[in-house]
Order: structure tokens, then C-alpha cells, then sequence
């Protein structure tokens, strides 16, 4: 009987956490993507900075980037788009993002791309406190020392391997800004799971959450877009507004959304250590030349931690 039993349950059983291994393959598969996008926003951004105000950026960046995701919408519930509810769940998350994309930039004009990479770092482990208090969710010890010790292979990456560069590390204006903006992104992650509860595709869930951010930026940008002159604008900055548009504005926005429904707050935040590794492979192939070995001993650190981070278990 027993035997019976466990031979018609147990297929059943199987097929269910071949289901989840799949998925949470896939949420971290998208988190890769999502680091690879965001990665090139860093460098696409600090060439536009200096034309164009954050706040006027950010708004026409999120126009393209709603028109896109519009479309792609439209293209997949055959000519509509599913009216939402609960608005003000959009708000707040688009809130949310808004903070962050214009403390990036707000803080890019005042400190330099070292700095602000090593206040990113602190994202992950502040998703972890958030996905507590919000979710529930206790990250293993095995994932809070492959996370610091991933953090830790990060700083070294971003300051070059230079301890003295470290030491002299200074908190700034710039860097306090861009540090609330990464409270804002850290405390998105778990509300993404926690307010999504079903009622609509992710695609549109995206979408309108991508409305709410193009609000908020558009209200508190306002005064700058009828400054700018946008006719005079050089064309680098068309091409970080189309770069950041659709990659790390509707591509991100959805890629954070998918691995936030699959995986711990924790992990879905630890994959932006990877951005450093990123922009170092990006620079290379850019002809900008390739790190020494010793910041390439940090990159291999922070592979490692993730991996190992990857590889636990959820609780």
C-alpha cells in the first residue's frame, strides 16, 4: 500500500521541485541580465550628466521607456492594455525608483563613480533587513557571509585595489544623497512580491510601475524640463536616453520584478556586486584598457561569494 501510495505521489512531488529549480534558475538568470543592463547605465549616464539637468533625464527617459513598454503590451494582450487597480501600489514603488534613478544622477554631479559604486554595495544587505521585516524571510548564514564577503570583493574591485584609496574613502554630500536613493531601491525589491499579488501579468504590473516612476520624476523635474533646451542637446545624450530608456528603464523594471517573485530579497539585490566586473569587461572591450591582477583577485572573490550564495538553499 505504501509502496503504491509513494509511487503515485512521488512523480507528482517531483515534477513540482523540478518547477521551482526552474524557476529560481530563471530569477537568477534574470538578475545576471538585469546587473549587465544597469552596469552600462553608469557609464552611458556619466556621459550625459554634465548636458542635461537629473530630473529632466529621468523624465524623458521613462516617456521612451513607458511608449516601449506600452507597445509590447499592446502586442501581447492583442490591442489593450488591462486597466490597473490599486493605483497607489504604482505610486509607491514608482516612488521608490524615482529616488533612486535621481540620487544617482544627483550624486553623480558631485562626487565620482567610485564613490557612488561603493555606497551601491550596501543595497544588497539592506534588502535582506527589508525582506525580514517585510516578508519574513531569513537568509541563511552561509547567504549573509557569501553576501558580505561578495561586498567585500566588490569595494576592492571598485577602488582598483588600493588600499590607501580605501582608507581615505570620504562620506561627502554626493554620497549621502546616493544613499538614500539606495534605501529607496533596497526597500523596492521585497514590496515588488509583497504587492504583487496576482491581479495582473507581470508585463503590466511592470508597466504601470513604470507609469508611477515617470510620474514622480516628471513632478519633481518639472521646472528642468521646460529649462532644458532639448533642440540643442549633443547626441550622446540621445543615446544615453535611448540606452537607459529601454535597457534600464522598461528591460530592469521587468527583469527586477521577475527574479523579485522567485528569489529571497536577499539574493535578488546580491547580483549588483557584479556590476564592477561588468563595467571592467565593458571598458576592456572598449579599448579603455583591462585591470591588474589584483583587482582581478577581487573580481574572482565576488564570483565566488555569489556563487555560493546561488548555490544554498532557501529557507
Amino acid at each position: 500500500m505504501s509502496q503504491a501510495t509513494a509511487s503515485t505521489v512521488s512523480p507528482v512531488t517531483q515534477e513540482a521541485a523540478d518547477r521551482a529549480r526552474t524557476a529560481t534558475l530563471r530569477g537568477h538568470l534574470a538578475m545576471i541580465l538585469f546587473t549587465a543592463l544597469v552596469s552600462g547605465s553608469y557609464s552611458f549616464g556619466g556621459l550625459a550628466a554634465p548636458h542635461i539637468a537629473p530630473g529632466a533625464v529621468n523624465a524623458m527617459r521613462f516617456a521612451v521607456g513607458i511608449g516601449f513598454m506600452a507597445a509590447a503590451v499592446t502586442l501581447l494582450y492583442r490591442g489593450r492594455i488591462p486597466a490597473p487597480s490599486a493605483s497607489w501600489r504604482y505610486l509607491l514603488l514608482g516612488g521608490l525608483m524615482a529616488v533612486f534613478f535621481i540620487t544617482m544622477f544627483m550624486a553623480l554631479g558631485l562626487t565620482d563613480p567610485v564613490s557612488t559604486g561603493a555606497v551601491f554595495t550596501l543595497m544588497p544587505l539592506m534588502s535582506a533587513v527589508f525582506g525580514y521585516f517585510f516578508l519574513r524571510q531569513i537568509p541563511r548564514p552561509v547567504v549573509v557571509v557569501s553576501l558580505i564577503v561578495a561586498a567585500l570583493g566588490s569595494i576592492w574591485v571598485i577602488f582598483g585595489g588600493d588600499l590607501d584609496a580605501i582608507r581615505k574613502f570620504d562620506i561627502g554630500r554626493g554620497e549621502l544623497i546616493f544613499l538614500v536613493g539606495v534605501v529607496c531601491h533596497a526597500l523596492y525589491s521585497p514590496l515588488v512580491k509583497k504587492l504583487n499579488d496576482g491581479r495582473e501579468p507581470l508585463a503590466v504590473f511592470t508597466l504601470y510601475t513604470m507609469i508611477g516612476t515617470g510620474l514622480c520624476v516628471t513632478l519633481y523635474g518639472a521646472r528642468e524640463i521646460i529649462e532644458t533646451d532639448w533642440a540643442s542637446l549633443p547626441p550622446v545624450v540621445w543615446l544615453a536616453i535611448a540606452y537607459l530608456a529601454i535597457f534600464t528603464s522598461a528591460g530592469t523594471t521587468y527583469l527586477v520584478q521577475y527574479g523579485a517573485m522567485r528569489l529571497p530579497a536577499a539574493k535578488v539585490m546580491a547580483y549588483t556586486y557584479l556590476s564592477p566586473c561588468f563595467i571592467i569587461v565593458y571598458e576592456g572591450l572598449l579599448g579603455h584598457g583591462w585591470p591588474s591582477l589584483a583587482v582581478l583577485a577581487g573580481v574572482v572573490v565576488i564570483v565566488l561569494g555569489l556563487l555560493v550564495m546561488a548555490l544554498s538553499k532557501d529557507r
